[in-house]
């Protein structure tokens, strides 16, 4: 495959994010804090890197719009390179349908999307998300709580980010 990726970071009140984005659009998010999280990226995209401020910059400018509370739909296209078939229809089913300050479970995300995976594998899709905040995967719960979240300082992070969204409530120690 031909075509370059340029990496760009952006502060966060959960960490500092590094996004990946190639020519066709970001193909990689995550908390820069992630050991090898760059090599990781480079290797699975098998791209080679360049220096591209100009290219990252809308990406980095809607996630720090996005932490800003001034940005509830993504619009910078994404590059799917990094995801099988069916995480592709999952993670893109959830991408679709599920919007700013809403949830959906494991289960019903199976059902959605379609592809015949049981919800107990939905959580493994999720987990392997490479590009969460913008592929919401945050927004998906289980039936009988938040779920996990393998992003940021864990389910900490996943409850920090659907308290911002307005789905939950915020504690009394909410900041």
């Amino acid at each position: 495959m031909v075509g370059t990726v340029a990496f760009g970071s952006v502060p966060t009140p959960l960490g500092d994010m590094l996004a990946a984005v190639t020519e066709t659009g970001v193909a990689g998010v995550g908390w820069s804090g992630r050991e090898g999280l760059r090599a990781r990226f480079l290797e699975g995209l098998g791209l080679a890197e360049v220096d591209d401020p100009g290219r990252t910059a809308p990406v980095l400018g809607e996630l720090a719009d996005y932490y800003a509370g001034r940005l509830r739909v993504f619009g910078v296209p994404v590059d799917w390179r990094l995801t099988s078939p069916v995480q592709r229809k999952v993670l893109g089913t959830l991408y679709e349908t599920v919007a700013y300050g809403k949830a959906v479970t494991y289960g019903e995300l199976a059902a959605r999307s379609g592809t015949g995976v049981p919800a107990r594998a939905i959580g493994s899709i999720m987990g392997a998300n490479p590009i969460p905040i913008i592929v919401p995967c945050h927004r998906v719960v289980a039936g009988n709580g938040l779920g996990g979240f393998s992003g940021g300082e864990g389910v900490e992070s996943k409850r920090w980010l659907l308290t911002m969204e307005g789905y939950l409530q915020p504690t009394l120690d909410w900041d």
